[in-house]
């Protein structure tokens, strides 16, 4: 019988040489497209603390492109990943601020949406904020975000809608930038929720913004 080390085990199946620099890289970037949706020709990476002075060796920055551009963390076409865009505008801007996670970073498309995250360890990611709104998906399920004004019953409207269509949720997160102000709210559910539960809560009162961000395979 084959013996495997607890490296082989926890570590993601990628193109190396780190896991949260490389491979963690590249699942924010693949999380940052699956959140903004549409076609873009323009961003910006801001790197921060290790990611920003030992990233350029790990090939961080290619990874973060290359996630953002639809790349799996096994491409072997990662490292051309600079040869290979035409099409888009990008740039780098490196950073050390004590306040961010060690292996931090904001992606700026097209100049209009701003997602931050963290690559944890051993490839798993974590997105913290979309447009400085307070988020926590992690791309292990598939998440139902949307922003809206703060007010009561807003939380058990949307539970609501997802029970009706007998959807489990996994975990529920939510943040404001103040009481009676902009809200946003992170569902994870063992199941994607389908268009007819996204037009469902569009119709709810003093909902700004909602979609289905798909969990990472």
């Amino acid at each position: 019988m084959e013996q495997k080390s607890i490296f082989s085990v926890i570590s993601p199946i990628m193109v190396g040489p780190s896991s949260s620099h490389t491979a963690g890289a590249v699942r924010l970037g693949l999380m940052a497209r699956n959140i903004y949706k549409n076609k873009f020709s323009k961003v910006k990476f801001v790197l921060y603390n290790s990611f920003a002075t030992t990233g350029f060796g790990h090939g961080t920055d290619k990874g973060l492109l290359a996630g953002l551009l639809g790349y799996s963390v096994d491409d072997s076409l990662i490292k051309d990943i600079f040869n290979i865009v035409h099409d888009v505008q990008y740039s780098y801007e490196y950073v050390q601020d004590i306040s961010r996670h060690p292996n931090s970073v904001d992606i700026i498309i097209d100049d209009t949406m701003k997602i931050s995250g963290d690559s944890v360890g051993a490839g798993e990611i974590r997105i913290n904020s979309i447009d400085g709104f307070d988020v926590n998906i992690r791309g292990n399920y598939d998440t139902l975000l949307l922003m809206y004004k703060d007010k009561p019953g807003m939380i058990s409207e949307v539970a609501d809608i997802i029970q009706k269509q007998r959807i489990n949720i996994a975990t529920l997160h939510c943040g404001r930038n103040s009481k009676g102000g902009v809200a946003s709210m992170c569902i994870e559910l063992d199941i994607p929720a389908g268009d007819d539960i996204v037009n469902e809560i569009k119709k709810l009162d003093d909902v700004f913004f909602v979609t289905n961000v798909r969990k990472l395979k």
